[in-house]
């Protein structure tokens, strides 16, 4: 079997990491594509010694948005016909698209509400053969024959199963034993369904530092360039390493879904501070039903500010998040598991899962 694999942000390389690890080993022929500035994924990607075809650079505005579409949508079908391409995955609206020009079945894994993302429940969920989306989902999707699992994204990569963390990047970011550090994530809103959205002001992000910086360390990382007066707070760790120094943080703060969603997974208690805050499933599970994190929206940083204090002053605030962490643990499944049984029977797979979805319970 040939499968295509479209890279849209630097977490789908972990997302499906392990998923093509296991695959190239029982003779998959694997082709990642990969858009020409997205500069972190290429070099997640060459870290794992993954090779990847570029298609075409993005753009930040909505005419380019379209425009490009286009000519992603004709770059990939070229290398599907080229590589006699049977199966496409990722989370991209590329793949949807192509599978019906070219034939090719399409699994689009979406962890996103479709109010929040109303051009791609638009323009990718009609076309594709199948979505995957976490349980937290069930019911809100238009597309009524998506298929639900138990469980997170991040947790395709960041499950006990999968992940252990590396304690030498604290020595490697030059933290003293027992020193306390905070993680910083600003968020770029240079995505399509990021249009009008808010996050945390340069102004809260100046209070967030002169209050952290009386317990500890503190790191920021960012999605684009990083603002000139923030340049010394700078992460200087390589990509593929952040899930260890997120894992040991004392606290990640910031206005990103997907950090957030990954220190949460991780037992890091995680506050996040966007318009987003509250129309997102998955992290609406994760603050509500097991306490890992923690949303404000940015009319409410009084409170923000307010819980973050709370936080700072528990003694056993890490150990209290682990027990939190293994609560959401035993309810869910290794994600990865699930995925490597979901493509290699698929499309029977598919079926098994409409007809009894409690099947996914075998991977735990």
């Amino acid at each position: 079997m040939n499968i295509l694999i479209d890279i849209g942000h630097p977490a789908h390389v972990h997302l499906l990491l392990y998923l093509t690890r296991y695959l190239s080993l029982n003779n998959v022929k694997l082709f990642f594509t990969v858009k020409d500035n997205n500069l972190s994924a290429q070099a997640l990607l060459n870290h794992y010694h993954i090779p990847f075809i570029k298609i075409g650079k993005r753009s930040d505005k909505l005419i380019g948005k379209i425009i490009n579409q286009l000519k992603y949508d004709f770059r990939i079908a070229k290398i599907i016909r080229a590589n006699k391409i049977n199966l496409g995955i990722g989370s991209s609206i590329n793949l949807a698209h192509v599978s019906k020009i070219t034939r090719i079945k399409s699994i689009v894994l979406d962890d996103d509400d479709d109010e929040v993302q109303p051009l791609f429940t638009k323009f990718a969920h009609p076309f594709a053969d199948t979505i995957l989306s976490p349980e937290s989902l069930l019911g809100k999707r238009k597309k009524k024959d998506t298929i639900y699992y138990s469980g997170f994204h991040e947790l395709a990569y960041l499950h006990p199963n999968r992940f252990t963390p590396d304690a030498s990047i604290i020595s490697d970011a030059g933290i003293k034993e027992g020193e306390k550090y905070f993680i910083l994530r600003f968020n770029s809103f240079k995505a399509h369904h990021d249009i009008g959205a808010q996050g945390l002001s340069r102004e809260n992000k100046r209070k967030l530092i002169k209050l952290l910086s009386e317990y500890g360390k503190i790191f920021i990382t960012t999605e684009r360039d990083i603002d000139p007066e923030f340049e010394q707070y700078k992460i200087m760790i390589p990509p593929h390493k952040i899930h260890s120094f997120i894992y040991y943080a004392a606290i990640l703060i910031g206005d990103s879904q997907t950090m957030t969603s990954e220190a949460a997974v991780l037992g890091t208690p995680a506050i996040r501070s966007n318009s987003f805050v509250g129309r997102i499933s998955y992290l609406e599970e994760l603050e509500h039903k097991y306490g890992l994190t923690y949303g404000y929206k940015p009319d409410e940083t009084e409170k923000m500010f307010a819980k973050i204090k709370e936080l700072l002053l528990m003694p056993d605030l890490k150990e209290e998040w682990q027990r939190r962490r293994q609560k959401m643990l035993a309810g869910k499944i290794d994600v990865t598991a699930f995925l490597v049984w979901f493509v290699e029977n698929y499309p029977e797979s598919q079926s098994i899962m409409k007809f009894n979805p409690d099947y996914q319970y075998r991977f735990k």
